[in-house]
């Protein structure tokens, strides 16, 4: 084989620049801290370096969610709060309103406070998350949830919700969405009244001293099978003695005898103040069984009635305006001072109910946060994970790079020698 001076020149510069290409390759990886430079250092890792980061990124983006659901159930367990203080102390109010030795002034006094805590508490159903949304309007969240005054609500208007009832909803990891709000109407307007079963009220004609409570029921199976959920206790008054009645207000029979009312004096219980009324047959009348009982405290004047009927919802602030308007109200004559004690006692109950609900509400989001929290964790430790397995795959070995760098840089060395002494090896040297 004839080896020409061109062909020298040629194969000398080509190992050279394979050298260098070598070289420049491993002083990119010692420079970059990377193994891989292109995927086809090693397509295998390459593709698996792809997955990983892939789903090191999804993972960011669920850490991103959970924070801004950290930050939105926060907000709410604030007003929410702020809201059990509200109604803790209109409750507050409520029962101090209730002592013998306040003058009509001093109930207007201690209304005036309670119009100030309608206000507030309306505000905190109105609060937004510092973005432009209403906590509380459902999935309406630009616009403002409830409407009204306290003046409205006496004139016979309630309180207007202008949300809906959506939950909006989360993704915080693959398998888990989670709420990150409440609806109102749930929160401040579907609010039990009366015991949860049914509730009681008095007529706005008694002239007695008679004051319901709110009743219990000690056989919800009896009373959710009594096809009489509508009674009425009417009192009848003859001879010094104190009676009454129970009256099934829908088909207007008495329950005690089965027949039209009002029954006959001498059909009708003897009423004992204090005592409870058990919705129940008794001795020879005629069978019923409501499973539930009430008690009238104070002396009721003939003709007077009490009602009970399946409890239904109210919300918190008509429960706060009706109270407001009982204490606005002259109360000048025991028959006044025992109707502004039944509804005194009607507002504690429901604000009970109210507090109730805020406090589970309050519960359900503390249990969200601790499983953000959980979550925050676990994606930590993915992240992590993830980090190390990147790590594995594409980081630089420096220890050998170094290695490979001194030897190709030998080796590079050595091509250039060579070439040099080769070169070198002209007739033309030796004429």
């Amino acid at each position: 084989m004839r080896v020409s001076s061109g062909m020298i020149f040629d194969a000398g510069i080509a190992s050279i620049n394979r050298q260098t290409a070598s070289l420049l390759k491993v002083q990119q990886q010692i420079a970059s801290g990377r193994r891989i430079l292109t995927p086809s250092d090693d397509p295998v890792a390459a593709a698996r370096a792809l997955e990983v980061t892939q789903a090191s990124d999804i993972v960011a983006q669920f850490k991103e969610n959970q924070n801004y659901a950290v930050s939105a159930l926060g907000i709410e367990e604030v007003q929410l709060a702020a809201a059990t203080d509200v109604i803790g102390r209109v409750h507050e109010l409520a029962v101090q309103s209730t002592n013998s030795a306040l003058t009509d002034s001093a109930r207007a006094g201690i209304a005036t406070e309670l119009r100030a805590r309608f206000d507030e508490l309306l505000g905190i159903a109105n609060s937004g998350d510092g973005t432009g949304n209403y906590l509380f309007a459902g999935f309406m969240s630009s616009t403002t949830p409830f409407a009204g005054t306290v003046d409205g609500i006496l004139a016979g208007s309630d309180i207007v919700y202008q949300g809906d009832d959506g939950q909006r909803k989360l993704q915080v990891s693959p398998t888990r969405v989670i709420e990150v709000s409440d609806a109102g109407s749930d929160l401040f307007r579907r609010i039990a009244s009366g015991n949860g079963y049914f509730a009681t009220d008095y007529a706005a004609g008694n002239s007695g001293t008679g004051v319901i409570n709110s009743g219990t029921v000690s056989n919800p199976a009896a009373w959710n099978s009594s096809a009489s959920q509508q009674v009425a206790i009417n009192f009848t008054v003859s001879g010094g003695v104190t009676s009454y009645d129970l009256v099934d207000t829908v088909s207007g029979n008495s329950l005690l005898t089965g027949a039209a009312a009002p029954a006959a004096p001498a059909a009708q219980r003897v009423f004992q103040a204090g005592q409870p009324i058990l919705l129940s047959a008794q001795g020879a009348e005629a069978p019923f069984d409501l499973g539930a009982s009430v008690t009238i405290s104070g002396a009721s004047a003939n003709g007077d009635s009490f009602t009970l009927a399946p409890g239904g919802s109210q919300s918190v602030f008509t429960t706060v305006a009706r109270l407001i308007g009982a204490l606005e109200a002259p109360a000048g004559t025991p028959a006044a001072k025992a109707q502004l004690t039944s509804e005194v006692g009607f507002a504690v109950t429901n604000l009970s109910h109210a507090a109730n609900r805020i406090s589970e509400t309050r519960s359900l989001v503390g249990s969200r946060m601790n499983e953000l929290e959980s979550l925050d964790s676990l994606n930590e430790d993915l992240g992590l994970q993830y980090q190390q397995t990147l790590s594995t795959l594409q980081d630089v070995d420096y220890a050998r790079a170094v290695s490979d760098l001194t030897r190709k840089q030998f080796e590079l060395e050595a091509a250039q020698q060579s070439f040099f002494k080769i070169s070198q090896l002209s007739l033309f040297n030796f004429l």
